[in-house]
């Protein structure tokens, strides 16, 4: 988060300081003479040797190291390691408390795995192909390895056309152009998220997909580096992909993925950093939250307005606003005073809501008065340290701050205590989750930064408050009650390396820590810059766990690397009001989630900066009722944006949010699936129709796990879209119609800013609720209806995972069922160890060209349930049977023609 008000005098200064990125003609680093392999050892499923400097040193951005050491690992049959290091001494690597590593070695012949590895010996270059079909998937041949103190170099050959996916974060298309494009990853606060830049988090992972399979590469590295994807250096249009790395080892993982099912390279990816952290049942509701609420009266208003316009609102966020002078674990006695506060969050829990604040890293600088989580963190030495052993000094929201040192040994003692303090239910805020930002780290101070009390002066920060303060006994929410219902080579030059990445920031120090900056590890921000969101990401969530053991909890987090999301999820930052932004979101959305493993993942609908209008945030509603992590948000310059603001965004709004409580269980049961295995909660069409070339560019269509295709308008003010339906049998979601596909685009017209083109996917069984709720409480004591959407064999299949929604050990007191549907007849089975307590209302089964003669409903006991009672829509071909069985064990529905 950024104040508009800061950025021009920022973007000015940035502008003016920024360095141009390194570029040196490939021909004269293909020119470098590389590594010879000598001293090889194969031992069962592991490879290793020596890389000797081949010839006269390029020594283009540093020293060439003259030995280096290669090992290979056959680690299963998808996925071969291999790690390239200094042969002579230490270098920086992610560290296991980070990122642990998988285990394992391939126990059967390597012959047997899907990959091979394949080298040259002089000089030495390597190769991964596809066992069953020889195809070539990474080649560094021709492109000698350059291996420098700050410098590394790997480059591969790709395909004409590739189509690449991955290396975020970014905000350009989901398939990643290959036309001179660089991925700089280095973390740094993005306002207006713009294209073609380095974002707020790092994912050096990419997926290759082909007709003939996809497979994955992952780099885990977490210095900055740049990645070249090119299809100008041969007049063939052949692509290549580069990496430049400004330090540590090359620590690469191939995944095999499938010749037919992409699914399968998202969860290898998964083995390696985990699978996604499964999360409450109420976080899938609805999320209001807006820089700018004056007052705790604003707060209490929009919670009232949610209700008054009948939308339902699960979950209001407070944004820094609630801060004294800015200071994290802090309120307002004025404007947000504590008794009010915890006034409005009873209101809250008593109307079965939730609440949810921000907290940023960066710590006021505040010796001598008498802020406790200053004085406490100084007494526990646990600030982010200069090379001199001062504490680093940086000029966040509340004016002169420390950041907090994630790697020190004290610091989730200090983390876990300051949360347990603050966010306690009994004195405190007893907040349900956490919201975390400004963790890249984010830094106002510009360059070179040598009076950081100056410059908060001339910025005036912690900025004053500029609303009247409100009564303190101002009254809310009407006449309610509460009593109603190891040693690391030191580097040549942390500050300037002598390559220099895209980072749009500038500097690599600009905007954020110092890279010299040291940790209490003896590690330098140089080399673990960008893991600092991750590891306040992985500290916040231990720090909920601890105040509110057994359950689980939502932490919303700004910076991410990789793994993040076995943890937490992620908001996509500060974007614009736009309709181009609108249609990135879906892109970034499909990058987290289908690529990265962080599907708790959502862009600020509606727009965070500039003014929305009512058209743009009723599309933009509507797609968010699709977004994972669904959350309306905005700047404090901005104009006020909550739905119930236009007739047509509260109407969007109410649409929107009946279709996304139906879908709940479906959301949540897809939800629990990743936690299980990684299978990606969103994905793009490819994911579904691999062999499908049409798909391969498509991002402003999504699937929401395997059963729905969301297809939103995306032109500005437009009612009509353009969508593509691969050769596959759909059906309208709300009208329930059969609509044929043939791998055609087809043109929708007269689609109301309230509505969205949603359709099933032919061969889906769905367990939605009958209706939509208020809140999530009362959606899970609302009955159940199956509906049942045949492929075009006429079969389908679905599943559906109940459990209490919140706590993390669920005892086995979880309910999972499988559908089926073949032959006219729909099985329901499974373990219903969970008490859902409510029944099935009714069973939907589309696409029947002709009414049925009879509907049974039989037990799994073989009791018959008598004859159904059912109708039939001629006109939809849908066949509507009423059931009103308690959904507590297992049943069939037999149609008989």
């Amino acid at each position: 988060m950024v104040r508009v008000r800061i950025i021009p005098f920022l973007c000015a200064i940035t502008f003016a300081s920024s360095t141009s990125a390194t570029w040196i003609e490939p021909s004269i680093l293909d020119a470098c003479p590389g590594y010879n392999l000598t001293n090889a050892v194969s031992q069962g499923a592991t490879f290793t040797a020596n890389l000797v400097l081949a010839g006269i040193a390029c020594n283009v951005f540093g020293t060439d190291l003259e030995i280096l050491n290669l090992i290979v690992t056959y680690q299963s049959e998808d996925r071969i390691h291999v790690k390239i290091t200094d042969a002579n001494s230490s270098r920086y690597e992610v560290p296991q408390s980070v990122l642990p590593r998988p285990n394992g070695t391939l126990e059967s012949s390597t012959s047997s795995a899907a990959i091979q590895f394949n080298y040259t010996t002089s000089p030495f270059s390597f190769m991964i192909y596809r066992t069953s079909t020889n195809e070539t998937l990474f080649t560094t041949a021709s492109h000698p390895l350059i291996f420098e103190p700050q410098y590394l170099r790997v480059k591969t050959a790709l395909p004409r056309n590739a189509n690449i996916y991955g290396l975020g974060e970014h905000s350009d298309s989901f398939r990643l152009s290959t036309f001179n494009t660089t991925r700089t990853l280095w973390s740094r606060d993005a306002y207006e998220i713009p294209t073609g830049t380095n974002l707020y988090g790092n994912h050096p992972i990419y997926f290759d997909h082909r007709t003939t399979g996809t497979h994955g590469v992952f780099l885990l590295n977490s210095n900055g580096m740049d990645i070249k994807i090119n299809d100008t250096e041969s007049t063939d249009g052949n692509v290549t992909l580069e990496y430049n790395v400004l330090g540590g080892v090359l620590d690469f993982y191939f995944l095999a993925g499938s010749e037919d099912d992409p699914l399968e390279v998202s969860k290898q990816y998964a083995e390696i950093v985990g699978t996604p952290a499964e999360v409450p049942y109420w976080s899938f509701g609805l999320h209001q939250c807006r820089f700018g609420y004056a007052s705790y009266v604003d707060v209490a208003e929009v919670i009232t307005n949610y209700s008054e316009a009948s939308i339902p609102l699960e979950t209001m966020w407070t944004d820094i606003d609630y801060m004294d002078r800015r200071r994290i674990f802090t309120v307002d006695p004025t404007y947000f005073p504590l008794d009010r506060m915890r006034e409005i969050i009873d209101y809250l829990h008593a109307h079965d809501q939730k609440y949810i604040l921000m907290t940023d890293p960066a710590v006021a600088y505040a010796p001598g008065e008498g802020y406790g989580t200053y004085d406490r963190g100084t007494a526990l030495d646990v600030w982010l340290k200069m090379p001199n052993g001062s504490a680093e000094l940086a000029l966040v929201w509340p004016g002169v701050t420390n950041y907090p040192d994630w790697f020190h040994p004290s610091i989730q003692d200090f983390w876990t205590n300051e949360f347990r303090l603050f966010y306690n239910s009994t004195d405190g805020i007893d907040i349900d989750g956490a919201w975390i930002d400004m963790n890249e780290p984010s830094n106002f101070c510009v360059l070179p930064c040598t009076d950081p009390f100056q410059q908060a002066q001339e910025m005036d920060l912690p900025p004053p408050r500029t609303a009247t303060a409100p009564d303190p006994d101002t009254p809310i929410f009407g006449n309610w009650s509460s009593n109603s219902s190891s040693p690391l080579t030191k580097r040549d030059d942390l500050l300037n390396p002598p390559y220099t990445i895209q980072n749009a920031a500038g500097n690599l120090s600009a905007l954020t820590s110092w890279t010299n900056a040291t940790h209490a590890n003896g590690l330098v921000e140089y080399d673990t810059h960008n893991l600092y969101g991750t590891m306040m990401s992985v500290a916040t969530r231990a720090a909920m766990l601890a105040r509110r053991p057994g359950l689980r909890t939502l932490v919303i987090t700004r910076s991410t690397f990789a793994g993040a999301g076995a943890h937490v999820g992620k908001w996509l930052g500060d974007n614009f009001s736009s309709w181009e932004e609108y249609r990135l979101s879906i892109a970034g959305m499909l990058g987290m989630a289908g690529i990265y493993q962080i599907p708790m993942v959502g862009s600020d609908i509606c727009g965070y900066a500039e003014n929305t209008t009512s058209t743009l945030c009723a599309r933009w509603a509507m797609l968010g009722g699709f977004y994972p992590f669904m959350r309306n948000h905005n700047a404090d310059t901005s104009i006020s944006q909550e739905f119930y603001r236009w007739p047509v965004t509260a109407q969007a709004a109410k649409n929107i949010l009946d279709i996304r409580y139906r879908l709940m269980d479906y959301f949540y049961t897809t939800f629990h699936q990743a936690s299980l295995d990684g299978s990606p909660v969103l994905r793009a069409l490819w994911y579904k129709y691999p062999k499908d070339t049409s798909t391969y560019s498509i991002d402003l269509q999504f699937l929401f796990g395997p059963s729905i295709l969301v297809s939103p308008v995306t032109d500005e003010n437009s009612t009509s879209v353009t969508i593509y339906l691969p050769n596959d049998t759909f059906y309208n979601f709300l009208t329930l119609e059969p609509v044929t596909g043939a791998s055609s685009n087809i043109t929708l017209t007269d689609v109301d800013f309230t509505e969205i083109p949603v359709h099933i996917i032919g061969g889906s069984i769905l367990p939605l609720r009958v209706n939509g709720t208020m809140t999530t409480t009362d959606l899970r004591q609302t009955d159940f209806e199956i509906v049942v959407a045949p492929s075009e064999g006429g079969n389908a299949s679905g599943q559906l995972y109940v459990d209490d929604g919140v706590s993390l050990d669920q005892m086995n007191r979880t309910t999972a069922i499988t559908f089926e549907y073949q032959n006219g007849v729909l099985t329901v089975n499974g373990t219903f160890g969970y008490d859902v307590g409510v029944n099935v209302a009714g069973v939907k089964i589309l696409g029947v060209d002709q009414s049925p003669r009879n509907v049974s409903v039989v037990y799994q006991s073989g009791q018959v349930v008598g004859n159904g009672t059912f109708e039939y829509d001629k006109a939809m071909k849908v066949v509507d049977v009423a059931l009103g069985i308690p959904f507590d064990g297992a049943f069939e529905v037999h149609l008989q023609e």
